[in-house]
């Protein structure tokens, strides 16, 4: 059960992803339940890993860390 929830986390990170090429998306009411649900854990990281030459790591770091979570479960 915990690994079919941290495999939608992981989908609900990509969509996230995907929302930053689009910013106009982001006025979508889907969109904003996205980033309500990503922007907190990824914020942290950000304070961690600040963006290297603008590329922002942070949810890059957190599918990885996710992905580690799911193979220990």
């Amino acid at each position: 059960m915990i690994a079919a929830l941290v495999s939608v986390y992981s989908l609900i990170v990509l969509a996230a992803v995907a929302l930053s090429w689009f910013p106009q998306a982001r006025d979508n009411q889907l969109a904003r339940y996205v980033l309500a649900l990503t922007e907190p854990v990824l914020e942290r990281i950000r304070s961690v890993v600040p963006p290297l030459g603008g590329l922002d790591l942070s949810p890059m770091i957190l599918l990885f860390a996710l992905q580690l979570l799911r193979r220990i479960l």
